[in-house]
């Protein structure tokens, strides 16, 4: 069963208990249905936000705001034992690794994913290995997006899943939370875990280590790169949808791909936004007719876009323009998703770089592995914090360890040459069934093809400004001088 998607956090100090309370105040938008914080001195658990000023003091702890999406509702982490773990995301193959343990004889209190790393963790424990080595295993075992942090009591140990699909941040004063303003509140600066790295806060300050790299993927051999990509995306796209799946749809190759395969095991519905004559509400709308799925269109205006802005901003919690301006219709798309009550939306997010999506890698084919390296920073954690202001959780079906696997090792010239791009991933397309007409889509990048850049600009002109001056305003009066 899947958990859920939320705030965690936790840290190391002198009476911890009001910074908590200031931490989920300001993070809570991420899980308003429930909390739990376990400290050294006492767990409290509850689905009444009035009761924060309970929450016990102590000089370490860690906790969790919860938005159930599966699994048992009425299950509010922490989960402790003789360790004590908070988790944000999903691990896809926990009823596997469940299993496996069950099978020698561990023992189980929930439904939640979340219980199986944690005992996992106990389980490698007992076979006397250290932590560091526990975790190096836990990224080749957890098939999932997720964001970890757990405790002996003494020192707090983080990681995060090998692409950085799920956010997560420390401050150098020894504190940690899924968001930076969360880390703010309490007047800490936010530094990001880098993806498949092990953090260790202690007494004696900070440590950190990479322990696993998508380096650590180049040079498995995938003797058919096509037909691996016929294998191994199906796969990722079924495991990642529910009984009703959303899918975040522009109409292009990335998101027609993954709904079509969608459709195959879920009832799917896309979910588009853009202003009224944009590309990629026009290809949307054409693109659902040719799929024969529900298309739901949030079609915005300049007004729309003002009333957004401050939102996105608090969001993406950097001044930067573009991701303000790719962060509108995602903001759109997943708000009318909520609104609908569906809670998972697939994206296409990571096909570009991984296939040869972008103009500049025609002439700079080496970019690509450059950009997946630094995906989760760049563009995952703007789509993770973006979705979860509406309630929704963002699953990327193109960013699973084996899809990225083979292609790292599919070489360059299948993905892109004679001046087209993501040639192996058209084929894949169509050998898998997609109408060619979508398959071979070329389309413009999301700011663009929404209008949404061209609304912010307008915006940002009224105010005698240019967009990078004006989104640098809009932060600002956010978050003062929080950078």
């Amino acid at each position: 069963m899947g958990e859920s998607m939320c705030l965690i956090g936790g840290g190391l100090g002198d009476n911890i208990g009001e910074k908590f309370r200031l931490m989920i105040i300001a993070g809570k938008h991420r899980g308003s249905d429930g909390f739990g914080v376990w400290t050294d001195e006492g767990i409290l658990k509850s689905r009444d936000f009035s009761k924060l000023d309970r929450i016990p003091e102590g000089s370490i702890g860690l906790f969790q705001c919860r938005l159930a999406m599966m699994g048992s509702k009425e299950y509010l982490q922490p989960f402790t034992n003789e360790l004590t773990l908070v988790h944000n995301g999903e691990i896809y193959n926990s009823p596997q690794i469940r299993e496996y343990l069950e099978g020698r004889g561990v023992s189980f209190e929930s439904d939640v994913d979340s219980e199986v790393i944690l005992r996992l963790i106990e389980f490698l424990r007992e076979k006397g290995l250290s932590y560091e080595d526990i975790v190096t295993r836990l990224f080749s075992i957890l098939e999932g997006d997720y964001a970890v942090g757990f405790s002996d009591g003494r020192e707090i140990y983080l990681f995060r899943d090998p692409l950085g699909v799920r956010p997560l941040y420390y401050s150098p004063g020894g504190f940690f939370a899924s968001e930076k303003k969360v880390l703010w509140a309490i007047g800490e600066e936010a530094t990001h875990l880098q993806p498949g790295e092990l953090v260790r806060i202690s007494r004696n300050g900070i440590s950190r280590k990479r322990l696993f790299s998508l380096e650590k993927l180049k040079g498995l051999r995938v003797c058919n790169p096509l037909e691996s990509i016929k294998k191994v995306l199906p796969y990722s796209v079924k495991l990642r949808s529910g009984k009703r799946t959303g899918v975040l749809f522009s109409g292009g190759l990335d998101s027609s791909l993954i709904a079509f395969l969608a459709s195959r095991n879920s009832d799917v519905i896309l979910y588009a936004a853009g202003a009224e004559g944009s590309p990629d509400l026009e290809w949307a709308r054409k693109a659902s007719e040719l799929l024969g799925l529900p298309l739901r269109e949030y079609v915005f205006n300049i007004e729309d876009v003002r009333n957004a802005i401050t939102k996105v901003a608090y969001a993406i919690e950097e001044p930067n323009p573009m991701n303000l301006a790719i962060g509108l219709p995602i903001y759109f798309a997943t708000k009318l998703a909520g609104e609908d009550g569906v809670k998972v939306l697939l994206s296409g997010q990571g096909a570009d770089e991984l296939f040869g999506g972008y103009q500049k890698y025609i002439e700079h084919p080496e970019l690509m592995e450059t950009d997946i390296m630094e995906i989760g920073e760049k563009n995952l954690a703007r789509d993770d914090k973006i979705a979860m202001l509406n309630g929704v959780e963002g699953r990327f079906p193109y960013l699973s360890i084996p899809v990225v696997a083979v292609a790292l090792n599919t070489p360059a010239e299948m993905k892109v040459g004679g001046g087209k791009r993501k040639l192996i991933l058209r084929k894949a397309a169509v050998e898998l069934g997609l109408p060619r007409e979508l398959a071979e889509r070329e389309k413009k990048a999301a700011q663009y093809g929404s209008h949404a850049q061209k609304l912010l600009e307008k915006i940002a002109k009224e105010s005698g400004m240019n967009l990078r001056d004006y989104a640098f305003h809009v932060f600002k009066a956010l978050f003062g001088n929080a950078l």
